[in-house]
């Protein structure tokens, strides 16, 4: 990182429209150039952002890959991501070209567990079909076996990944009576598991052989790409449902469309896709597939505290200090 002057009204790109009082702020403090069409900016657009800016506000829509990076020059010497995921930011190439990158963790937390156990409940429940079923005009009326699901108390619940988002969706589904499991890189405080009521499972595999409802809350790195592969999700139960609100790249979506097909697997709950904003025209087709257009952090109050978060990282690296939430090397 250079250690020459950082400027106090910093040239400041954004690439998405954000809050109205966020962007007003940005407009007090920085030289900000605001997205007024609010459009995914294509790769040629952010190379000539990064490129006249000191400061680039990106979000999970845009691609910093080591091309764009390479395109930004002497100038670019920080990525504030908006939002917490930066798996969209070739962090190698940043660090190696001196720019920071800071993110906007915690703020989206609260939100993506309300969305996730929204799901847990609709997909064994077939909210979905529901929903299509009285807009069909085609509802008969109550009967004592129609549109029957299954009930989400008693059921093994597995979470892979136990971080922030994990954490706050085991504590609800604790409260409708599920039974927490989980796997992750680091076993949890003995108090922690008791407080839930958690098990540990060193193996994903196992984990995903005993869950009736199995919920993704692990980031998207090379480690975990495709990691719910066709033979993991051959091994699950039948009866089990797949929750994501995580990253699309996680699962195997081939491999998924075609269990779901079969019904090799139960159904699933997806707020995230491999290839967004375009979705597999299959997953569309199919009656045991709820499907979500990337909602779970979509909350005014969230949103509004992630640009926050974005205007403390810039101010902070203006003044001379590391950004609070500079992404360090092993973020994940």
């Amino acid at each position: 990182m250079s250690d020459s002057p950082r400027p106090k009204r910093p040239r400041v790109i954004v690439t998405r429209q954000l809050m109205p009082h966020v962007e007003a702020r940005m407009a007090e403090l920085f030289d900000v150039a605001l997205s007024a069409q609010d459009h995914a900016f294509s790769k040629s657009e952010l190379k000539k952002a990064v490129s006249e800016c000191d400061v680039l506000v990106p979000t999970v829509t845009d691609r910093i890959d080591a091309e764009v990076i390479a395109a930004a020059g002497d100038r670019l010497k920080l990525i504030a991501n908006f939002g917490a995921g930066v798996d969209h930011i070739d962090l190698a190439a940043a660090r190696a070209g001196g720019i920071m990158v800071a993110n906007t963790p915690g703020v989206f937390t609260e939100d993506t567990a309300d969305m996730t156990m929204a799901l847990i409940l609709s997909v064994p429940r077939r909210l979905a079909e529901g929903v299509k079923l009285m807009r069909s005009g085609t509802w008969e009326g109550w009967a004592p076996s129609a549109m029957l699901g299954h009930r989400v108390g008693g059921k093994l619940l597995g979470i892979i990944g136990m971080g922030r988002i994990g954490l706050a969706v085991a504590r609800r589904a604790r409260a409708f009576g599920l039974s927490i499991h989980y796997h992750n890189r680091k076993r949890l405080p003995a108090g922690l598991e008791e407080e839930l009521g958690a098990s540990y499972h060193a193996s994903i595999d196992t984990l995903l052989r005993i869950s009736d409802v199995v919920s993704i809350h692990c980031p998207h790195t090379d480690e975990t790409h495709e990691m719910i592969n066709a033979p993991r999700i051959g091994a699950m139960k039948p009866t089990a449902y797949l929750i994501n609100t995580a990253r699309g790249e996680i699962i195997d979506e081939k491999a998924l469309i075609a269990a779901l097909k079969t019904r090799r697997i139960a159904g699933v709950g997806l707020d995230v896709y491999t290839n967004e904003p375009d979705v597999n025209p299959e997953l569309l087709t199919l009656d045991n597939a709820v499907l979500l257009p990337h909602l779970a952090s979509a909350t005014i109050e969230g949103r509004e505290a992630s640009g926050e978060k974005v205007i403390a990282n810039i101010r902070a690296w203006s003044d001379g200090h590391r950004p609070p939430d500079q992404v360090l090397e092993g973020w994940v």
